[in-house]
């Protein structure tokens, strides 16, 4: 059972195709921090058809994380994941309760998975796996009955692509010695077999499959870097397969390739190019060596979709665009349909959301593109903030961002840089960041803030805001200690104080990030460790720090400790600084209940520096 959509959505996640391409499921918030299942209908009627408005599905609030399976019925298999339980629902399906679902069952394990499945015996399948570390592959029945374990896998598995159209032969991700394979699971048999090992010491990954034509699009570092590659299965599949090719054509410098879908004719693959904070589209034909860019409007993918004879259906967004589904027509160039909201353009009350641009900043060792919001004349608006990302393995994206939009909203000109350390510039700009976090970021950010509070101070304009959250946080508080007189005010939501507080202090998986991400090392150079407690006695700007009391990502003792800190050198709470922890918030503070409730207070400081 469905129900229409009311408020128009802000925020699209967590995109699922079903097999057929004939329905999608995302989850969607309209902003006030709710979440709810949406179903989308296809355009599969023929070249012309057109993707339908979503319809929310009925059922209680879902969370951020809730995993989502669209089914070919317009039926959507969901999973509430809690710490080591997994409870499996189906929303929409026949004999639903009052509230849409049927419950289908539990699963204790520390991780699960939901993948497709193309079996007339089953609805999908279930990959869980435990700390031995052993995967279980279960079969959730059509009766919605107790689930089957086909499979029981030492090591980790992850991934899953199906190799046929029965649901016999299941491609999947197998994880040896901190390297990946791709190995084929006979679900009748439950025997595995390797399908892909280009050498000992490489990481091969099988990406896309038709299965009836027999292309297979991979991936694999084996050429000396993470390269895209095919090979086509002969029609007697108990054949060998032939050489990978590794072609030339979609090895891009500095740009990510991801392949999202291959084409119902099985000759065709759409390609996903990040490269900055745009996406592009690209349609590769490996066979005939040709590569076609694919005339779309500025924004972002989302690097999943499903190719079908209306066309490719693919996630899209961009700053005046909440996200939704866009329908291409790859062979007639300017094809684009765009499904996101009931609301039609002229409908009383839509929101009139503000443009951003694209612009390079001079960073400290050369350009740093940025992403702005307040016009041509953003330089001398009134008020002026810069916005520094998570990550740091991260980076801002062309796409909508309600906080962005809401500042612009009242009057607020943003500017959002990709300094170094960023995400989508190439590797030697992503990873200068291994082992000097707070290093050559911030003397991007530094440098920024020389110039614009130059021109600032010039025009008799406030010098300007910082905003960050997360890493963001955590440099903007390092800024706010290295560069005092550069800011009106700093706002930190989220923050840590150094690498290795927080690896002391969090929990497991997200040490083990931090530490491959460098975090674990300090830099050794003039300015000494980026520490924010030892740098502290320089922060003069006035602060607001803003934290959830259940972030499991940052701890809230990383922000107890900055206030208890900036009391022990004086410095007066509610006067030059505080501190508001939101109870029963996680890290993502604008996700919960209350962040309605939020924004006014943060566009408050934002705007007047008074804390």
């Amino acid at each position: 059972m469905t129900t229409t959509v009311g408020a128009p959505p802000l925020r699209r996640v967590s995109y699922s195709f079903s097999l057929d391409g004939a329905h999608a499921a995302c989850l969607a918030t309209p902003g006030d921090g709710t979440w709810q299942v949406e179903s989308w209908a296809m355009g599969t009627g023929g070249p012309d058809a057109v993707t339908a408005a979503p319809r929310r599905m009925l059922g209680r609030p879902e969370h951020l994380h809730t995993q989502l399976l669209a089914l070919s019925d317009g039926s959507v298999l969901a999973c509430r994941h809690e710490p080591g339980r997994h409870d499996l629902v189906l929303l929409g399906g026949p004999g639903a309760d009052a509230d849409g679902e049927t419950v289908i069952g539990t699963v204790r394990t520390p991780g699960l998975r939901l993948l497709p499945y193309p079996g007339a015996d089953g609805l999908a399948l279930v990959l869980a796996t435990d700390t031995t570390p052993t995967t279980t592959v279960w079969r959730i029945p059509r009766t919605l009955g107790a689930l089957e374990i086909l499979a029981e896998l030492p090591g980790l598995f992850g991934g899953g692509v199906w190799l046929d159209t029965q649901g016999h032969r299941l491609a999947l991700d197998a994880v040896r010695d901190g390297r990946v394979k791709t190995a084929v699971l006979d679900v009748r048999s439950a025997v595995l077999s390797p399908l892909l090992e280009m050498t000992e010491e490489s990481n091969d990954r099988l990406q896309l499959c038709d299965p009836v034509g027999g292309l297979l699009v991979i991936s694999s570092d084996a050429p000396g870097g993470d390269r895209l590659g095919w090979i086509r299965l002969p029609e007697n599949r108990d054949e060998p397969a032939g050489r990978v090719r590794f072609p030339e054509m979609v090895h891009l410098p500095n740009t990510t390739v991801r392949p999202v879908a291959i084409a119902p004719d099985g000759e065709r693959v759409a390609l996903q190019l990040d490269r900055g904070a745009t996406s592009r589209l690209a349609v590769w034909t490996p066979e005939e060596g040709t590569l076609l860019d694919i005339k779309m409007p500025e924004g972002c993918l989302g690097g999943v979709g499903r190719w079908t004879a209306a066309g490719l259906h693919i996630p899209f967004s961009a700053p005046d665009r909440p996200g939704g589904l866009a329908t291409v027509r790859p062979e007639r160039q300017g094809r684009f349909g765009f499904a996101g909201s009931l609301e039609t353009p002229a409908a009383p009350g839509r929101p009139v959301w503000h443009s951003a641009h694209l612009e390079t900043l001079v960073g400290d060792a050369g350009p740093v593109e940025s992403i702005v919001y307040g016009g041509l004349d953003w330089r001398t608006a009134d008020h002026l903030v810069v916005a520094l990302h998570g990550g740091p393995a991260a980076a801002w994206r062309f796409e909508f961002s309600p906080v962005l939009q809401h500042l612009a909203a009242h009057g607020i000109a943003v500017v959002a840089p990709n300094q170094r350390g960023s995400i989508g510039y190439g590797e030697a700009y992503a990873s200068c960041l291994h082992g000097a976090w707070g290093g050559p970021d911030l003397e991007d950010v530094a440098a920024i803030a020389r110039t614009l509070g130059g021109e600032r101070t010039a025009a008799g304009l406030p010098k300007p805001m910082l905003l960050g959250t997360s890493y963001g946080g955590y440099l903007a508080l390092l800024a706010a200690c290295t560069s005092p007189d550069a800011w009106s005010g700093v706002l930190a939501i989220a923050p840590f104080l150094s690498g290795p507080r927080l690896i002391a202090e969090a929990s497991l998986p997200v040490r083990a990030l931090m530490t491959r991400l460098g975090g674990d090392v300090e830099l050794d150079d003039a300015l000494g460790p980026r520490d924010v407690l030892r740098l502290a006695e320089g922060m003069r700007a006035p602060l607001l720090v803003v934290h959830g009391d259940r972030d499991d990502v940052i701890p809230v003792g990383q922000s107890r400790a900055l206030r208890h800190r900036l009391l022990q050198l004086g410095r007066a709470e509610g006067t030059d600084f505080r501190y508001l922890e939101l109870p029963g918030r996680g890290h993502e503070v604008f996700a919960g209940d209350g962040a309605p409730e939020l924004y006014p207070r943060l566009t408050s400081f934002l705007t007047t520096a008074v804390v």
